[in-house]
């Protein structure tokens, strides 16, 4: 995940509302939605990035923890309880580089984690040792540039993965490319229209992308304001490993509780009947 928005700073917050990802999707945050937040960090520090998974009836939270001091993140799993308050919270997952974005998903009968980490130089695939404190690195993926915000979703047979490409700001915030493999650990072939999208209102992955009546959707980042500012979903009506169709739908926008985190919105993960959510605000005494 990439911070910028001068003079001051990105701070993140993670909250979750009771609604399935589709239907938050078509209808944003409605007035009435069950929304919960997660306390506030320490003044130069956020949680941000939010996925989830159910495990014997509580939700499990990996997120990206990020202080301004030491400027690393290292990847968090906290445990809420039935009505979404914390109840534990430990390190997941430490690599000497920064790690954000913690895609965690269960396939062949293992549990998985894609975090970004393009600061590697590349994008490692883990597997749960013992689920879900140990992780362990199986196989580098070979791309055509490290990283940023990796979104794995199946589709036709097929895995795929969409993320932006490390360099410049433009770069990470305005281009989608696209890979496709048989197996996750590859190899993964690149689409053949790489970047197959080239602008900052709706490229940049932004949470966990999902099937509707067989299409793939994919939430993206409008970065055409700040960073994160804002989300869009990516409706993908024709992508194969030589073709890309994709329709986007107007900003979705922070909910009404997010009082002074109304500056941001750029993560939307699905986890079962909720969705989980990050928000922003600037601090401008962090200069």
């Amino acid at each position: 995940m990439l911070r910028w928005s001068l003079p001051g700073r990105d701070i993140w917050r993670i909250g979750l509302v009771e609604a399935p990802i589709a239907e938050v999707a078509r209808h944003g945050f409605a007035p009435g939605a069950l929304v919960h937040w997660l306390p506030e960090e320490a003044r130069r520090a956020f949680l941000a990035d939010p996925f989830g998974v159910w495990r014997d009836g509580r939700l499990l939270v990996f997120a990206e923890a990020y202080d301004y001091r030491t400027r690393h993140g290292v990847i968090v799993l906290i445990e809420l309880d039935a009505g979404f308050s914390p109840v534990r919270r430990s390190v997941a997952l430490r690599e000497p580089w920064h790690l954000s974005y913690p895609q965690v998903f269960k396939a062949d009968g293992d549990w998985w984690m894609i975090p970004e980490a393009h600061r590697s130089g590349g994008l490692t695939l883990y597997r749960a040792a013992a689920f879900p404190h140990r992780w362990e690195p199986v196989v580098r993926l070979e791309l055509d540039t490290p990283a940023i915000d990796p979104t794995p979703f199946r589709h036709d047979g097929l895995w795929w993965l969409a993320y932006s490409p490390s360099g410049g700001q433009r770069r990470k915030q305005g281009r989608l490319h696209l890979a496709h493999a048989e197996r996750l650990s590859g190899p993964w072939r690149l689409h053949a229209g790489n970047p197959v999208r080239d602008e900052l209102a709706s490229s940049r992955p932004g949470g966990t992308a999902w099937l509707e009546d067989g299409v793939p959707h994919l939430p993206v980042q409008d970065c055409t304001r700040t960073y994160g500012g804002a989300l869009r979903m990516l409706k993908l009506v024709e992508l194969s490993p030589d073709r890309f169709q994709a329709e986007t739908t107007a900003p979705l926008r922070p909910p009404l509780g997010a009082g002074a985190y109304r500056q941001g919105l750029h993560t939307l993960s699905a986890c079962g009947p909720v969705t989980l959510f990050d928000v922003k605000r600037i601090d401008r005494r962090l200069c």
